[in-house]
């Protein structure tokens, strides 16, 4: 995508070195006071623009993009931490119309087996202009749950779940007269990371707001995995290149998200039991700040196989990798895919008592505000190796498979684990180079890559 500069551009990072050239200096730009500000600040040879000065890179918020990115020069080196039109896949109701429509291109292309790999999200309705269809397939089910989302909503604000057709004619006259539950009545502790600094922002991901409230109405997991009689959810990273062709990275680590409250269908209004979010738990009055209510994606890995067994986790985990591909596919035609553009994408999966992985959104802006001090080191850790893929200072051959605890899964096309070109015509042996959950030695992996690539640099041509 091409911009001219006119009067009212501004221009960033124009240089004199060539795109490629190793960069010594990196000009830093960002309004997010957390673990990313901390994170900038200590790479080497990364410096801190105040206001309107030159910029090499940028990690905006959503509102600043909608606002300049049409309007900014960008030289080629330059980087910014949004696609223009990320919201395709991170508005609930988009992301939903998006992975129906891909579904049927695939059936129609390559048949019915392959279109329900797309069968990884609930039954959804885009409210109100699908309240006829929704009735509908409501009167279908009498009794099942059903839970409404605000599309663009996040920390759990807006949602509630019913079972009563006479709770949405309510919610469409705007007189639900629901009582504020939990996240509306209490107000918010201060969000301080380890380090001291404090997140001046929401404390979890940035939405962007509509003008126009739109739900989606979603039909409830009602067997949800349980651990200790909880219901939980998992956040997963993964970082996109480029959407054409599609270039994706997966992270190693991520957590679960538990709620504070053992799980049961006989009280619908407690979010405390349904809403896994942190925003919701952390206002709950048992939680325990120290502890919080997560963990880390290896010990669930870990409590899965000791229950279950090491191919049904393997199975699973398969699962979801199909979710974050079939998902950045759905939508690789409708993103504006621009070389100055990455994306950090939070993708939040529940799994049922089948061991079935669902997609219940992505999220543009995960949060990067720690909740605990595990919780700071696995952010840390993520966003350091988010630059390392970013690769500013242009240390990278372009062929890396790993990088820190990144795995590259998807090259416009899989990824094989195994070195040298992939054969995927039979896709017999072909094992995908993704690793969640599984050890995440990132910092011998980084001095063994940068290693091998100071020894390639300075090997006579």
């Amino acid at each position: 995508m091409s911009r001219q500069k006119n009067q009212n551009s501004k221009g960033h990072g124009v240089s004199k070195g060539k795109e490629r050239e190793q960069r010594t200096l990196i000009r830093f730009k960002t309004t997010l006071m957390n673990t990313l500000m901390d994170v900038l600040r200590h790479r080497p040879g990364w410096v801190e623009v105040k206001d309107e000065g030159e910029w090499d890179f940028y990690w905006c918020d959503v509102s600043w993009l909608r606002e300049n990115f049409d309007h900014t020069y960008m030289d080629e080196h330059v980087r910014i931490s949004h696609f223009r039109n990320h919201y395709e896949l991170t508005r609930k109701n988009y992301m939903v119309k998006n992975l129906k429509r891909f579904r049927k291109y695939l059936e129609r292309e390559s048949g019915k087996t392959e279109a329900a790999k797309c069968d990884f999200f609930p039954k959804t309705f885009e409210m109100p202009c699908e309240y006829h269809l929704f009735v509908e397939e409501f009167r279908k089910n009498p009794g099942i749950t059903w839970i409404m989302k605000p599309v663009a909503r996040s920390q759990g604000k807006g949602i509630f779940l019913f079972r009563r057709l006479k709770d949405i004619m309510d919610w469409r006259k705007g007189t639900s007269g629901k009582k504020p539950t939990g996240v509306e009545t209490q107000p918010a502790r201060a969000n301080v990371n380890p380090s001291g600094s404090h997140d001046t922002r929401s404390s979890d991901d940035q939405k962007d707001d509509l003008p126009v409230e739109n739900y989606v109405a979603q039909r409830y997991v009602e067997n949800p995995y349980l651990i200790g009689g909880r219901k939980f959810d998992l956040r997963v990273y993964v970082l996109v290149m480029s959407y054409i062709p599609l270039r994706a990275w997966l992270y190693r680590d991520g957590f679960a998200r538990f709620s504070n409250t053992r799980f049961t269908l006989n009280s619908i209004d407690d979010h405390y039991v349904h809403l896994t979010n942190v925003a919701v738990q952390k206002t709950s009055p048992d939680y325990h700040l120290k502890k919080g209510c997560k963990w880390m994606l290896q010990r669930f890995r870990q409590y899965l196989a000791s229950k279950h067994g090491p191919k049904a986790v393997e199975t699973l985990f398969s699962d979801m990798d199909n979710i974050f591909i079939k998902s950045l596919q759905s939508v690789q035609k409708v993103i504006i895919s621009d070389k100055h553009c990455f994306e950090l994408y939070g993708y939040d999966i529940l799994i049922d008592q089948d061991l079935k992985p669902w997609l219940l959104e992505v999220n543009a802006s995960p949060s990067l505000t720690a909740s605990s001090q595990e919780d700071y080191e696995l952010k840390t850790c993520l966003l350091e190796d988010t630059l390392h893929v970013v690769d500013m200072e242009a240390r990278l051959t372009g062929k890396e498979k790993r990088v820190g605890g990144f795995d590259l899964m998807w090259n416009d096309g899989p990824v094989s684990r195994e070195d040298g070109p992939s054969d995927l015509s039979g896709m017999g042996n072909f094992v995908t180079n993704t690793h969640l959950g599984c050890v995440n030695d990132r910092k011998e992996q980084l001095r063994q890559l940068f290693r091998s690539l100071q020894a390639q640099k300075k090997a006579p041509s």
